[in-house]
């Protein structure tokens, strides 16, 4: 791992500047306000309206971490920044935005590693671009508020329909009712886009909520690779991110979604993230949770086709002040599918890591096989990790497998490493970056850099 850490990267904050900025709370006024300012059709702005109808009834969930210090009424759920939309060249992007991209290396990934980016900014995305070569190849890769105008027929037909319906739970009502933003990733049959895809999405406004919806099409016998990234600088005041993705795998289709997300200790992060996956298709989660006093996040794949198959791989770090429940959700609804969860969780500083996971074996799903296995370790004797799985089987002839281990950093292995030269935080540093490995060697060399950044700054005392 580096040294020389600049936090800057991440807790850095720009000046507010904004074309238009909601009043806080959440209403119908408000809702109308967002549809309206985007120009959207009406079956969009019902949809919107409906959800609205559905948060207002739906409960907070009564599990899981306390949402007490969550003041929806505070929260400005909607910020349009002073910029052009959809900017095809980063010099359209006005300055201080730019810079902020820049720190966070997002136009040297495009230029040396990425098929296309996108870049949000507060409730809009600021710059979006694809490779010609892609598409050429009738890839569609633009933000969703576009898609809802070029595209209303892809749009209608998967847009919180079957994958994350609004009346999944409250947030997924709230996210429904004022999303904005976010990417539109559409990869047609036969067609493997051979680089991967990102979109970076930053919060700097306080008491803010972004809610970017990622909605992925990958028909037949496709594959693709999408990365998004998220950070916000520390405020005195609480902010929200409720995101909502959803990935639609058609029959031999292959997809990976990684994520890295850094949201600050001012963010609760409430994100949803959810899969289909059709006959012989495979979707793989990538997930790395940090920052944020609070996350609730559990990628969830709906294995509806024979031998459909998807991976889940996390790590979460919890540090002082922090509560981290992550996990994954597994639904086997057809013969054949597999499924494997690997956990990963660190907790220091009195921080709590939770994995909750969900496993349902469906009647139908006679031959399925699953496998989960977590992982935490503790830092010091302060810290809390917890374990929440649960599993249904409704048919027999199936293989289910549950491993889960809890260990707390070796006083041995720390003398060990000590013995050959290393000083105690370079030792600590060592293990826990072995530890999370198995993530590490899954993501694009850039992204792997940045998560062994990440994690160094929090095992220093945390980035804000």
């Amino acid at each position: 791992m580096t040294k020389n850490i600049n936090r800057d990267t991440f807790g850095h904050k720009n000046a507010e500047r904004h074309r238009f900025k909601a009043e806080p709370g959440i209403s119908e006024t408000v809702v109308k306000k967002i549809s309206s300012e985007k120009n959207e059709p009406e079956w969009m702005l019902e949809h919107r309206l409906k959800s609205l109808g559905l948060f207002n009834k739906l409960e907070y969930p009564k599990w899981g971490p306390s949402l007490e210090k969550l003041d929806l009424d505070k929260i400005s759920f909607y910020a349009s920044p002073d910029a052009e939309k959809n900017a095809k060249d980063w010099k359209d992007v006005p300055e201080d935005i730019k810079k902020t991209f820049e720190r966070l290396g997002i136009p040297e990934a495009e230029q040396k590693v990425l098929a296309g980016v996108g870049a949000q900014y507060e409730s809009d995305v600021v710059y979006h671009s694809l490779k010609e070569e892609w598409e050429k190849q009738g890839v569609i890769f633009l933000d969703m508020d576009e898609a809802v105008q070029t595209h209303p027929d892809l749009v209608k037909k998967y847009f919180m329909t079957k994958c994350i319906p609004p009346n999944l739970h409250k947030f997924a009502a709230l996210h429904g009712a004022v999303w904005s933003g976010g990417t539109f990733l559409y990869v047609p049959e036969n067609v493997k886009v051979t680089m991967p895809l990102q979109a970076y999405f930053r919060m700097n406004a306080a008491k803010l909520g972004q809610f970017e919806h990622t909605l992925i099409i990958a028909e037949k016998n496709s594959s693709f690779h999408y990365i998004e990234g998220c950070s916000a600088p520390r405020y005195d005041d609480f902010s929200l991110h409720a995101g909502g993705v959803e990935i639609h795998i058609l029959e031999g289709a292959r997809g990976r979604y990684s994520s890295v997300e850094n949201w600050s200790k001012s963010t609760f992060n409430l994100n949803t993230k959810r899969g289909i996956v059709e006959k012989n298709g495979l979707l793989e989660w990538v997930n790395g949770n940090m920052g944020s006093c609070v996350t609730m996040l559990y990628p969830s794949s709906l294995l509806i086709g024979e031998n459909a198959k998807s991976d889940y791989l996390g790590i979460a770090f919890s540090g002082e002040d922090q509560n981290q429940d992550t996990g994954s959700k597994m639904y086997h609804l057809a013969p054949n599918t597999k499924s494997t969860i690997t956990a990963k969780s660190i907790s220091k500083d009195g921080g709590v890591s939770s994995y909750r996971g969900h496993i349902k074996i469906g009647k139908n799903a006679e031959g399925s096989k699953t496998s989960v296995q977590c992982d935490a370790l503790l830092m010091d004797g302060s810290s809390v990790s917890n374990t929440y799985p649960y599993m249904k089987v409704d048919t027999e002839k199936v293989d289910v497998a549950h491993e889960a281990t809890v260990g707390k950093i070796s006083a041995e292995q720390i003398f060990y490493l000590m013995s050959r030269g290393l000083t105690e935080e370079e030792a600590k540093k060592m293990i826990v970056s072995g530890f999370i490995e198995p993530i590490v060697r899954e993501l694009p060399l850039e992204y792997a850099v940045e998560l062994n950044r990440l994690i160094e700054m929090e095992m220093e005392d945390s980035i804000g």
